[in-house]
């Protein structure tokens, strides 16, 4: 999967933001952009669409994470901290219904 990358104990996981959504949810995998596509309530205004980014993730996964490429771009990078490709795909599907191929 081009989306997810493991660095040591961490994940990088490739996605595209969808602001001003109604609300934060992990809506489908995009196979030509290789991205996960997020929907979030927030607008892309002075760092509120990250904020909620990295909030909604960390309450979600239950791990720290940070945004470290595409800060202000709709196309992000952002590492979960001590989280594997097999528990993220599982808590993707649990909570979101998603099936990342």
């Amino acid at each position: 999967m081009d989306c997810l990358r493991e660095v040591g104990d961490d994940l990088l996981v490739n996605i595209e933001v969808s602001p001003a959504s109604g609300k934060f949810r992990i809506s489908t995998y995009n196979e030509w952009r290789k991205r996960i596509e997020v929907k979030i309530r927030s607008p892309p205004q002075k760092g509120k669409a990250n904020r909620e980014i990295i909030r909604e993730f960390s309450e979600t996964f239950g791990r720290d994470v940070e945004i470290v490429s595409g800060q202000k771009s709709r196309q992000k990078t952002i590492r979960i901290q001590g989280m594997g490709r097999d528990l993220f795909l599982k808590l993707v599907s649990e909570k979101f219904g998603l099936e990342i191929p």
